[in-house]
């Protein structure tokens, strides 16, 4: 990717979960961690690729016809979703072929984010996600800086799975920073996510030690068998506070939507099959887990 041109798999928008206010949630592809439960598979993949859906699939071969060296058809079409099959995707009827990401130049995505801007006057903005957006730094660090000087208000979703000095960058240009932490010891990080977690650990201690540590969130995401235990929490929640003792910490309940999006890539969905959202009581009983441990800004 250069500073000039940025791959998006989805931009939702009229959003209120990704920040403060009425957002637009520009979803960047490509991803270094992989995270075991990821809620967005389609954006794992740097590369934009081809995807089939069956529903709407009426069989007429056409996409064959295009690509008769890229594609064979049995009872499906099958083929390389990495391939340049941009004349099957132009010419299907119906649809069921299509690219799974768009590529924007940057002043184009910038002009499709400033449509939304009457819908942020209560305090909302941009938010740029994941995927991982910081594996597309030089267009992110553009996009900020034009969202900047047109006084959007803009957040990032990240994993902080990036350099220091990718943080420091683009530093100056967020108003709102949302970061994961999804396991405190290194070893169960690694083997749940595939990346060890030492930069993120510095990545969020310099950010609780920084001019913006008031506009930062650090996220746990409670995955069933993996991230929801007292043990994790209770370390997590004392590493923050060593760091920063009003530090904002919010716990995100499991999501169980997920696993219907994996049939349409090539990833396997890890966790358990019945895995069911949290109960009341039982987030409670995780936010008084982390309470005792000192958090006090607790979300």
């Amino acid at each position: 990717m250069t500073a000039s041109e940025v791959l998006v798999f989805d931009l939702k928008r009229f959003a209120v979960h990704d920040g403060s206010g009425i957002r637009t949630t520009v979803f960047l592809k490509g991803c270094p961690l992989r995270c075991r439960w990821c809620q967005n598979p389609e954006g794992l993949k740097a590369e934009r690729e081809t995807v089939w859906f069956s529903s709407s699939c009426i069989h007429c071969g056409l996409c064959h016809k295009a690509c008769p060296d890229s594609i064979q058809w049995h009872e499906r079409p099958v083929f390389d979703a990495a391939a340049d099959l941009s004349s099957a995707v132009s010419l299907c009827p119906s649809r069921a072929l299509r690219y799974d990401s768009t590529y924007y130049d940057i002043d184009t995505l910038v002009e499709k984010i400033r449509e939304d801007q009457v819908f942020f006057a209560q305090g909302g903005g941009v938010t740029f996600s994941g995927g991982e957006p910081f594996l597309q730094f030089p267009a992110l660090l553009s996009l900020l800086k034009k969202c900047h000087e047109a006084g959007i208000h803009t957040a990032i979703e990240t994993s902080l799975f990036t350099s220091g000095d990718h943080v420091k960058a683009v530093l100056p240009y967020l108003d709102e920073i949302y970061c994961d932490m999804k396991l405190y010891d290194e070893k169960r990080h690694k083997e749940a996510t595939g990346v060890s977690n030492r930069q993120i650990k510095e990545n969020i201690t310099y950010l609780l030690h920084s001019d913006q540590k008031e506009q930062v969130t650090v996220r746990t995401p409670l995955i069933p068998g993996f991230t929801a235990d007292d043990d994790n929490l209770s370390a997590i929640a004392s590493f923050l506070v060593s760091q920063y003792d009003n530090v904002r910490y919010e716990l995100l309940n499991y999501n169980p939507l997920a696993p219907a999006k994996y049939p349409l890539t090539s990833f396997t969905y890890g966790v358990y099959k019945d895995a069911r959202r949290y109960t009341r009581e039982e987030m409670d009983h995780f936010h008084n887990v982390i309470k005792d441990r000192g958090i006090r800004n607790c979300l």
